[in-house]
């Protein structure tokens, strides 16, 4: 049936394209605001595809379809499209072609390839554009068949707004537009348009619930040194946000609008545009007299340094984090001899015990349970019909989070049931050692996380092992649990890692149709005054997660004199730190999962 429905949904949109002349379109994942999870109204490459993962782009031919996705879906993806004829492509692979090449393989010059001009950023827009004429063909920008194929179609959020008190972010808004219009004068700009919602909600001190988990508000920004406009569904706008605008200097304009003012700023208007961060469409709506600096936004870095309050809110989050655990990986002890774990069951008790915390608004991403083989995917997320049931034995792997007022909360832990097997307990352990490997350094400033990397896969690639994804992600202050622009993986950026910022560390290691394992913190990035001399600063990395790794899964004949002393050393800090919010069988409990590895 789901397959029948693809392919009508496939003829629908090729009988679009017919109708327009377009031989080839390319669907992506993205909204008009370069999210990466978006709100129903935009899965329009969920709907065309029949594929749920969080990154992929489809291309659809008059001939044939493909799905583009990374190593985090190449399990789940061909599931996914069983029956579908679309074909999928495993990215970052050297034998896998490129989505321009393979289309302009196909097709013959004169043939017109189209996009979504609102769903692509200006950046990707131009690349596609570039490249398709270079090879004889036509590039359609402003193809929108989703309009009118997709008949039952959910509307653009509508849900309040609310306000992020000040006690929470430590800054008002008013500061912090009066310092976005100091940064972007520094590149000759009076004004800038903000697209994306976690930075427009951090800049004006508002939340929403827009997208499941991500308590963000559709809207766009404009901040000028005269002026600040939000363009924003009034409906979402209640009385006490109006106020809290109002007191901060904002208008609200309808959300619609933003087109219409943008062509009508003043000739003089010098409009600084992350060009990959905001849609080519409104990129191409401004005032053509007016001035366009193509520069990078710098709200992304400045809603990545973490001030002392977003900090101290950080570490009480997932203090309240850690207490939910303790309850959770308990009820999982108690329970999973009784036939009634399962991955589900194990999602849904975590998003109770979690919501039970005060300050808890839910959950911060569906949570990832992969019990053995399913743990191999790397972002495998159970349904009625994958759902196993976990027994106490094998591989168990719960990548899950919250938000909460005072910070976003990340984790994933990996728990070795029942007997452990050598191969089990020494892939855990190698892992272990990537995590305290990285968690471990010190570095000088003007560091990039791509210089340091390899401080959590050296352990594994001495043993021929590897990991695809990424090492470290930012993490956003009860907003996007994905945050730029720094990162920790294998490829450049050259974002350098700073104190104040909140990261992941998170490697691992997937077998396929055996296990996944996975070891993820979040840290803060501190600087280390010892260090700091005639070679200027030296930062290190503090953990803030608070939860015990399984030592049932741990090989300590892997691990070094310092490592054992690092792993004893933090799980010192996490009793320390949870033991007066635990009851007295909880605190009996955790000491035990936290005493010295040779105890």
């Amino acid at each position: 049936m789901e397959e029948n429905k693809i392919q009508h949904r496939l003829e629908a949109l090729r009988e679009q394209m017919r109708k327009h002349n377009i031989s080839a379109m390319i669907i992506p994942t993205d909204d008009a605001h370069m999210s990466e999870y978006v709100a129903n109204y935009w899965k329009v490459r969920e709907w065309i595809s029949g594929f749920t993962g969080s990154a992929g782009k489809v291309v659809v031919t008059l001939n044939w379809s493909g799905l583009w996705s990374d190593s985090r879906y190449f399990i789940q993806a061909p599931e996914q499209l069983k029956g579908s004829t679309i074909r999928f492509y495993k990215e970052m692979l050297p034998e896998t072609p490129s989505i321009e090449d393979e289309i302009a393989k196909d097709l013959k010059p004169g043939d017109r390839v189209a996009i979504d001009g609102s769903l692509f950023s200006v950046n990707a827009a131009k690349n596609y554009r570039r490249y398709f004429e270079k090879h004889g063909l036509e590039f359609v920008n402003d193809f929108r068949p989703f309009d009118i194929i997709w008949k039952d179609r959910p509307s653009i959020p509508t849900d309040p707004a609310f306000v992020f008190p000040e006690e929470y972010s430590g800054e008002s808004a008013d500061s912090k537009c009066q310092r976005i219009v100091e940064e972007i004068r520094k590149h000759d700009a009076n004004a800038t348009v903000i697209s994306t919602l976690d930075d427009i909600a951090w800049t004006l001190n508002i939340r929403g619930t827009d997208v499941e988990c991500n308590p963000v508000v559709t809207s766009y920004l404009f901040v000028s040194e005269d002026e600040r406009v939000l363009f924003v569904d009034p409906d979402k706008i209640t009385a006490e946000v109006m106020d809290h605008l109002k007191s901060n200097g904002i208008i609200v304009s309808p959300y619609t609008n933003v087109l219409k003012y943008l062509s009508s700023l003043n000739d003089d208007v010098r409009i600084l545009i992350d060009p990959a961060r905001v849609n080519s469409l409104i990129d191409s709506s401004v005032n053509e007299k007016a001035t366009i600096i193509h520069q990078a936004s710098p709200v992304p870095l400045m809603k990545s340094l973490k001030n002392s309050v977003e900090v101290e809110g950080f570490r009480n989050a997932l203090v309240k984090d850690g207490v939910a655990l303790v309850k959770f990986y308990r009820w999982l002890e108690e329970n999973i001899d009784k036939g009634i774990v399962n991955e589900m069951s194990i999602s849904d008790k975590l998003v109770e015990l979690r919501e039970a915390q005060e300050g808890c608004i839910g959950p911060s991403f569906h949570t990832i349970c992969g019990y053995n083989d399913h743990a191999a995917m790397c972002h495998y997320c159970a349904n009625e019909e994958s759902n196993a049931t976990v027994r106490n034995e094998g591989i168990l792997l719960i990548d899950s989070g919250g938000q909460y007022f005072g910070g976003t909360t990340d984790i994933t832990r990996t728990t070795a049931l029942g007997t452990p097997t050598e191969e089990e307990k020494r892939c855990f352990t190698l892992v272990l050692k990537g995590q305290i490997g990285l968690s471990s350094a010190v570095f000088p400033e003007g560091t990039r996380g791509d210089q340091i990397d390899i401080l959590a896969r050296k352990a594994m690639w001495e043993n021929g092992l590897n990991y695809l994804h990424g090492t470290g992600h930012g993490t956003g202050h009860c907003l996007n649990v994905h945050e730029g622009p720094q990162s920790i993986r294998t490829q450049h950026n050259p974002v350098t890692i700073q104190p104040g910022m909140v990261n992941t560390i998170e490697p691992g290691l997937y077998l396929t149709g055996k296990f996944g394992i996975r070891h993820e913190n979040q840290i803060v990035v501190v600087e280390d005054p010892s260090l700091c001399g005639e070679f200027g600063k030296f930062f290190k990395f503090e953990p803030i997660t608070l939860c015990h790794f399984d030592k049932n899964g741990i090989e300590v004949s892997l691990l070094t004199k310092e490592e054992i002393e690092w792993i004893d050393s933090y799980h010192k800090m996490v009793y320390d730190k949870l033991e007066a919010h635990l009851d007295e069988e909880e605190k009996a409990w955790l000491k035990e999962k936290t005493s010295p590895l040779n105890q």
